[in-house]
């Protein structure tokens, strides 16, 4: 008998993006699912155990515990018993979840560090995102304003990470799931309207199908895809330029300034990123530009961590706030 077609679908999808040329290094090494114990995960790591038998390698299950919900080990430690049954080696991962940014943001760090600490060295951590987790991202980039590469989404392969369900509906993988007789668990948070993600999810995605007439999360997606491929050309080209412009004195602003817009704030974005600002807005990429593309003798902005960007004898240079060099 064929397998049914949810379970199918998984498992194509694993199939074709562990078979890209971007995934080469991953196909004999031991692969890792990241579980929760919901139904994308649990049929990502079924699909999982199916094909890593086509490819020669096995299949270890990571079950992160964040302790923020009464019941959690027990939670983890049911995902760890269907894992087994699948075919899967399984272990739970127990995190503290602290820090700034709210507690979505402080799991999200715990998660991804113990994910990236127990992997083996060279494989890949499969997650379970779906289409509709990139529609979600989406939207939340659009909504926040935070430029191309936000709205880009989630990329299928971002070594360590491996995203092989983005093309697939969440609603495949519970279809899966039941095929497969396996019970996933219902995580009581994505129902709780105080998360954002949440009622872009029960909200704002249903209504937008209906005044639009459907397809917005696969067309939300699809416009991830096209700017992905748009910001991966750019951000290659900035490299280059960053390469021509790097000097031991700074960074030269006429190698920089005859360039595109998109291109230069791509390259003075990475120059800054390697320079240990971090935290940088689209205000502050835009001051760091002036100096390249509108300079008229103004002072560089002020920078987080502070650090201060000057401008001095056609060279861009990162100091620390109260250092004053002449302007040139």
């Amino acid at each position: 008998m064929p397998p049914d077609p949810a379970v199918s679908a998984t498992r194509t999808a694993l199939r074709r993006v562990l078979s890209s040329p971007e995934a080469e290094s991953y196909r004999s090494v031991p692969w890792v699912v990241a579980c929760s114990g919901g139904a994308d995960s649990l049929a990502l790591a079924a699909a999982a155990a199916h094909e890593a038998r086509h490819f020669g390698t096995e299949v270890r299950g990571l079950v992160v515990d964040h302790g923020l919900q009464v019941g959690s080990a027990a939670v983890a430690e049911r995902a760890v018993e269907q894992l087994t049954a699948i075919g899967c080696s399984a272990q739970v991962l127990a995190v503290e979840v602290d820090g700034p940014g709210g507690p979505e943001a402080a799991a999200r760090r715990a998660r991804y560090a113990a994910l990236r600490a127990e992997r083996p060295a060279g494989s890949p951590v499969l997650l379970g995102h779906t289409l509709d987790d990139q529609a979600e991202t989406v939207l939340l980039g659009l909504g926040r304003g935070s430029g191309a590469r936000s709205i880009a989404g989630m990329p299928a392969v971002d070594p360590p990470w491996v995203r092989p369900l983005l093309g697939v509906r969440r609603e495949t993988t519970e279809a899966a799931c039941r095929a497969l007789g396996l019970d996933p668990w219902s995580d009581p948070h994505n129902v709780d309207p105080k998360f954002t993600r949440v009622r872009l999810r029960t909200e704002v995605l249903p209504l937008l199908e209906e005044v639009l007439q459907g397809g917005v999360a696969e067309s939300l997606a699809r416009t991830a895809r096209q700017l992905r491929d748009d910001a991966d050309a750019l951000d290659a080209a900035a490299a280059e330029v960053l390469r021509r412009a790097r000097t031991p004195e700074g960074l030269d602003v006429l190698a920089l300034r005859d360039f595109p817009a998109a291109v230069r704030r791509r390259a003075l974005r990475d120059w800054l990123f390697a320079e240990g600002v971090g935290e940088l807005s689209d205000a502050h990429l835009r001051a760091a530009d002036a100096l390249v593309a509108n300079w008229r003798g103004q002072g560089g902005p002020a920078l987080p961590g502070d650090f201060v960007l000057r401008r001095a004898h056609g060279r861009l240079r990162v100091e620390t706030a109260g250092r004053k060099p002449p302007n040139g």
